[in-house]
Order: C-alpha cells, then structure tokens, then sequence
C-alpha cells in the first residue's frame, strides 16, 4: 500500500486540485481532507470547540476517575478524526492519494464566503471533511461529526 500526502491551503488549492484531479485515474483511491490549521501558538488544531486548558482540565478529570483510553470521546471530531484516518489509510492495501486542504486560521474559516464552503463542488459546513473523489466528482463524504468513525473511513477508503 501506497499513501501519498499532498498538502494545500487556500491560496495553493486550485493547482494542487488541478493535478490532483489529472493524476487521479491512477489510483485506487483519491481523497480529499479538510483540515482546520494549527494554531502557532500551541501547534494544535484550532478547530472548533476545541480549547486546551478546558480540555486538558477533563482529560485530567476523566483518567482520576479511571477512563483511562475512553477518555480520548472527550477530543472534539477536528482533533480525533486526522490519527484515526491516518491510521486507516496505513492498514489500506489500496494506492491512495491524499490531498490535505486546510482551512486557514479561525477567522479565515468563520467567514460565510469561504472559497470552500461557496464552492458547489465541496460546500464545506465543518471540518475535518473527508471526500472521496471519482470520475471528477465526490463520491463519498464523511462530515466533521462522522470523520473519526474507523468503520465509515474503511468504507469511504474502499469505495463502498
């Protein structure tokens, strides 16, 4: 198996697509993943809902009440999905190419007029999103509140 990463932001999207989309008949498997960027300050997602001191605070809560791994529901879908979609796309015997899109920084994602999300193509409500793409259009998706399901993953990833 084969996982080639491509990364994009706004402003470089249109050609990484483009290629994307001309070199996609020669995989098994074309994905798409919106991502929130990481925020400098911490080197974590942004994402919405997400606050460190808040969550670091439950997840301390959470292991003293012995949750231990359960502990890990308490992620907001923007910082569960990215590990578990990596970690399907590692056990995947397909040939699968993905395109990271990330978002911009917060404000840059809050604005109605985003490119993605007034795009007809994608119309973007949250993120992570991930697409499956095939013959020039989406195929599948899985939503910001689905994204970390192994078992949606292994069925977008696999075309069923």
């Amino acid at each position: 198996m084969t996982v080639k990463l491509v990364d994009a932001t706004v402003s470089s999207f249109d050609a990484a697509f483009d290629k994307f989309r001309s070199e996609a008949p020669k995989h098994r498997a074309n994905l798409i993943l919106f991502l929130a960027d990481k925020d400098p300050s911490t080197s974590l997602s942004w994402c919405p809902e997400f606050d460190v001191g808040l969550y670091t605070f439950i997840l301390l809560r959470a292991m003293r009440m012995g949750w231990g791994r359960e502990s890990q529901c308490l992620l907001p879908y923007c910082v569960r999905a990215e590990p578990v979609i990596y970690k399907k796309l590692e056990v995947s015997s397909d040939d699968v190419v993905l395109l990271r899109a990330y978002v911009g920084d917060r404000p840059t994602w809050r604005n109605p007029q985003h490119p993605w999300r007034t795009d007809p193509r994608f119309k973007l409500v949250g993120v992570p999103t991930l697409i499956r793409w095939e013959n020039d259009a989406i195929k599948g998706r899985l939503e910001d509140n689905e994204a970390h399901l192994e078992h949606k993953i292994s069925a977008l990833i696999s075309g069923e």
